[in-house]
């Protein structure tokens, strides 16, 4: 095994979306990707298996908005208010969170602290 499919398997394995999924009674999940330079969040539903909504720093709005530094906290924060109105908009009000195996810091915390601050429950 290469040294690069052992950081994949180590990240996938230290991800909570397991223990997330039995513990939670929700269905439906904010989750989070973040790259070097984006961040991605998207709603899925678990029991259709489909995704319901999902922003990004690639967003036209979002890029013209923020700049053309689309790897920072402020990125983070306006993905993070983005996907909260998308889910007001669509009714959805609370979810839970899934982190993707990141660290509760930096962009991962903008982005949940920013849809909090919108009216998103996690």
């Amino acid at each position: 095994m290469s040294n690069k499919s052992k950081y994949l398997y180590n990240k996938r394995k230290a991800r909570t979306r397991f223990r997330l999924k039995n513990s939670s009674t929700k269905t439906i999940r904010l989750s989070v990707f973040r790259s070097n330079t984006n961040i991605y969040a998207q709603i899925i539903d678990d029991e259709k298996q489909s995704t319901i909504l999902a922003s990004s720093s690639l967003d036209k709005d979002l890029k013209k908005k923020v700049g053309g530094k689309t790897g920072n906290i402020n990125t983070a924060t306006a993905v993070g208010i983005d996907i909260a109105k998308k889910a007001k908009e669509k009714g959805i009000k609370e979810v839970y969170f899934d982190r993707g195996g990141y660290l509760y810091h930096g962009r991962v915390k903008a982005l949940a602290e920013a849809a909090r601050e919108e009216g998103l429950k996690f």
